[in-house]
C-alpha cells in the first residue's frame, strides 16, 4: 500500500428529499455510491478511516424526509482515483481487481448510453 501523508481532507455533502420511507435504505446506499463516483471523477477517493454521515429528518408539514449525506475524501488525482478504493490512515487502498473490472464495465455502459 502506498503511503499518503499530510493530505487535506475535503468534505463532500449532499442534501436531498426522500418521499417514501420504504426507500430510505436503498436510496442511502445508492446516493452514497453516486457521490463517491462523483468524487472519483474529481480525483478524490473516500476516507475509509472516517465513516460517512447520513442524517434524516421527517418534515411533517410537507410529508417527506430530508436527508444530508457527508462523505470525506482525499485528493489522489483523477487517474489514481479510478484504481484506488480509498485512503485508510496514511495508506492508499487499491481496488481489488474484480472490483476494478466492475467499475470499468459500469463506465463502459455509461458511454454506451450517451
Amino acid at each position: 500500500m502506498e503511503q499518503i501523508h499530510h493530505k487535506s481532507i475535503k468534505t463532500f455533502k449532499l442534501d436531498g428529499i426522500i418521499k417514501q420511507d420504504s426507500a430510505i435504505g436503498r436510496l442511502r446506499v445508492e446516493v452514497a455510491r453516486l457521490k463517491i463516483e462523483e468524487m472519483r471523477e474529481l480525483g478524490y477517493v473516500p476516507r475509509l478511516d472516517i465513516d460517512p454521515n447520513f442524517t434524516i429528518q421527517y418534515n411533517h408539514t410537507k410529508d417527506y424526509y430530508e436527508f444530508t449525506l457527508t462523505i470525506y475524501g482525499t485528493y489522489v488525482g483523477k487517474k489514481r482515483a479510478q484504481c484506488t478504493q480509498g485512503v485508510d490512515g496514511t495508506s492508499l487502498v487499491p481496488i481489488q481487481k474484480n472490483k476494478l473490472k466492475e467499475l470499468s464495465l459500469g463506465q463502459e455502459s455509461k458511454l454506451n448510453q450517451k
